[in-house]
């Protein structure tokens, strides 16, 4: 099939989150099946140039219509580590993506309703006829509606649409300026309630409430986020749509790139090692504490990695550090606060600790540090309030470091509580799950894990080993999503 990628991130040339790695990834298992894959991206000019090879003016003029004119554009082309890639730079006093940052402006709305524009009419002027475009999150919801109230009529009637949500909580709320700059137009139209009038506010317009009327078909990124997303408040009030839209909606879960994340091979960590010689993970457990400065003892390590915020438990993550260290163990974060408040309250933290030979925060974001701690770390903890899918616990499950998570989303999908899954069999059981949001909760798994590590020092090795052999890889994703391609084109 040919299969066209929509989407405002792609790893590693464009990354903000987890969604540029999912498009990526999946990209590369959809072109080892033999599928014929392209992806269309915003070319931004803070973007990593280093990693796109062979860049070059693909389509030198397109124009595409905006308010009662049109906006002159180049389309550039070049290959992300073999992903052939097309980026839209649009010459405009608007300057949509030459502005040092993806997201955060004011009228983001906008920039990413022209991006949807200008990529169907680049698809549309250079006589692109993928059988799929498959979306991303808010950025593009606008893409499904354009194409099926627009460009089905100029010639492109036959290409069918997928769109994943990453995150329900970000979802593009705009006003009438979008309708009258893209060519929509007809106001009373869209803002019925069963088009893209927001489900609270009968005065917005929702992009991503769009996507999913629009799209043949919505999936999010793990199977019970998206029972979550239905019956519980993390499709921060597109409950009903998606209940309406019932029949069209799933879960498929993320991967990981197993080329990036394989501690048998992995260029960043000093000692790599398999199931087969599992007691070489100590060895860089060793290397991550010189590093860091912390004394070399006989002490369990527990790990947290990934974004500072509501989202990710913030107050469990603080809570974790502490009672690591009661317990006798040793703490290493990494990651980077999102709000001015939560910055202050863990920079204040690093201070405090800084004199504390078992305990390390790194706020901040380094990627060949953060290899290290996956395979130096005994434990990593993900206390998130809400998850779709998660990546940091498969990593750590890839790197034999025990996940203990909150029981929410991916989270429940991937990792099995050692203790308390009747639904595996203790062979296949690999971390300890809490689900409650409080202190007690989380002690209580944390508890366990150390527990095990230190009266049981082989059980927990074990159980280590015993996550390793999970395949997260996007293999089993990419044959859902082609059958999923499959079914949607065939109507």
């Amino acid at each position: 099939m040919y299969i066209v990628q929509i989407a405002s991130e792609c790893a590693p040339v464009i990354k903000a989150g987890g969604l540029g790695d999912v498009v990526y990834g999946l990209s590369r298992e959809l072109e080892v099946r033999g599928h014929c894959v392209e992806l269309i991206l915003p070319m931004y000019d803070c973007m990593r140039y280093d990693h796109i090879w062979g860049l070059h003016d693909a389509y030198r003029d397109l124009w595409v219509p905006w308010y009662e004119g049109a906006i002159h554009c180049s389309v550039f082309c070049g290959w992300v580590h073999g992903r052939l890639c097309f980026f839209i730079q649009p010459h405009s006093s608007d300057t949509f993506f030459d502005r040092g940052y993806y997201y955060g402006g004011s009228d983001d709305n906008m920039r990413f309703a022209f991006f949807s524009k200008a990529a169907l009419e680049f698809l549309l002027q250079s006589n692109k006829r993928p059988d799929i475009l498959h979306c991303h999150d808010w950025q593009t919801g606008l893409v499904p509606v354009l194409l099926y109230e627009m460009y089905q009529w100029h010639g492109m009637d036959h290409q069918r649409v997928c769109y994943t949500i990453h995150n329900f909580k970000h979802q593009g709320i705009c006003g009438t300026e979008m309708l009258w700059a893209t060519g929509l137009n007809r106001e009373s139209y869209y803002f019925a309630y069963d088009r893209l009038r927001d489900n609270f506010n009968p005065f917005v317009l929702n992009l991503m409430k769009g996507g999913i009327v629009y799209a043949n078909y919505v999936n999010t990124v793990s199977p019970h986020h998206a029972w979550e997303a239905r019956f519980s408040g993390v499709s921060y009030g597109l409950g009903h749509t998606l209940e309406l839209h019932q029949s069209k909606f799933g879960g498929i879960l993320n991967g990981i790139d197993y080329t990036v994340w394989n501690p048998e091979a992995d260029p960043h960590i000093p000692y790599p090692y398999s199931l087969e010689d599992f007691e070489t993970k100590a060895n860089n457990k060793k290397v991550l504490r010189g590093r860091l400065l912390l004394q070399d003892v006989d002490k369990p390590l527990v790990a947290f990695i990934g974004r500072l915020d509501d989202q990710k438990g913030v107050h469990l993550v603080h809570h974790a550090i502490y009672y690591a260290l009661k317990r006798g163990a040793q703490f290493v974060l990494l990651g980077s606060a999102t709000e001015a408040s939560i910055s202050r309250w863990f920079w204040h933290e690093k201070g405090f600790l800084s004199s504390n030979l078992d305990a390390h925060l790194e706020l901040g974001f380094n990627e060949e540090l953060s290899h290290l701690i996956y395979a130096g770390a005994d434990m990593i903890v993900v206390p998130s309030n809400f998850e779709p899918c998660g990546l940091t616990q498969v990593i750590g499950l890839q790197y034999g470091t025990v996940p203990i998570v909150r029981g929410v989303g991916g989270l429940v999908n991937t990792v099995f509580d050692r203790d308390y899954d009747p639904d595996h069999p203790p062979e296949e059981r690999n971390g300890y799950v809490f689900y409650q949001t409080d202190a007690e909760a989380l002690e209580s798994a944390m508890g366990r894990a150390f527990d095990l590590y230190s009266e049981h020092p082989e059980d927990f090795r074990q159980l280590a080993i015993q996550g390793m052999r999970y395949d997260y890889s996007w293999n089993q994703p990419g044959e859902e999503y082609v059958k999923l391609y499959e079914l949607i084109h065939a109507k």
